[in-house]
């Protein structure tokens, strides 16, 4: 079926995703909701203590995600946030990962192209708009699988897929479901728009 406008909903809602892969028992990151709390020394524990990434839950594109350090830095941007009514989310942040992710583009159960982004030195997020480069890359199976598991769970017949390669395997970051295109289709040498296209023609009511 086409993708839902409760769907594409539900995906940019970074809060409503994570709960609705958390309880379908797909792996990410720890992440917490900071709801605007005060004892930030409890939430930073609740994710395994500091660094932790600290993410807007409207922000894209890299925008609204800070590396914070220690529980100073954590304290500092969440008195921010909250000065601003920015609801946020607190997540483990998760080291050996290096800067690096995987942004898996899946097309009616199918990853139609993948790559790897890096982000520049001295930079975490990989983000291509933070100057962050990208490479073709070969997903092993059970990336692909976890890719396609949280794509189904959230009802997305188009979406991207950004993962983070943890050493307790893959981990979901988060998921697209509007994603652009830039990069993926130099990377993967493959004509995804088209995919997208002919999806789109034949789903058409």
């Amino acid at each position: 079926s086409s993708v839902s406008s409760d769907a594409i909903i539900r995906s940019r809602d970074k809060l409503r995703s994570f709960q609705h892969l958390s309880k379908a028992g797909v792996d990410m990151p720890k992440t917490v909701f900071t709801n605007y709390s005060r004892d930030v020394e409890k939430v930073i524990a609740q994710v395994g203590g500091t660094p932790v990434v600290i993410k807007l839950l409207e922000g894209t594109q890299g925008i609204g995600v800070v590396l914070a350090e220690s529980k100073i830095a954590a304290e500092s941007v969440l008195e921010a946030f909250n000065g601003l009514e920015a609801r946020a989310l607190i997540q483990e942040y998760i080291a050996e990962a290096k800067g690096a992710d995987l942004r898996a583009l899946i097309v009616d159960e199918q990853v139609v192209g993948a790559m790897k982004r890096q982000g520049k030195e001295g930079e975490f997020r990989s983000n291509l708009h933070r100057g962050g480069t990208y490479k073709q890359c070969k997903l092993s199976e059970e990336e692909i699988r976890i890719a396609l598991k949280a794509a189904r769970e959230l009802k997305l017949s188009i979406c991207g897929v950004d993962l983070l390669q943890s050493n307790m395997g893959p981990l979901i970051m988060e998921i697209n479901s509007t994603p652009g295109l830039e990069g993926i289709e130099g990377a993967s040498k493959k004509n995804i728009a088209q995919s997208i296209i002919t999806y789109v023609e034949r789903n058409k009511r």
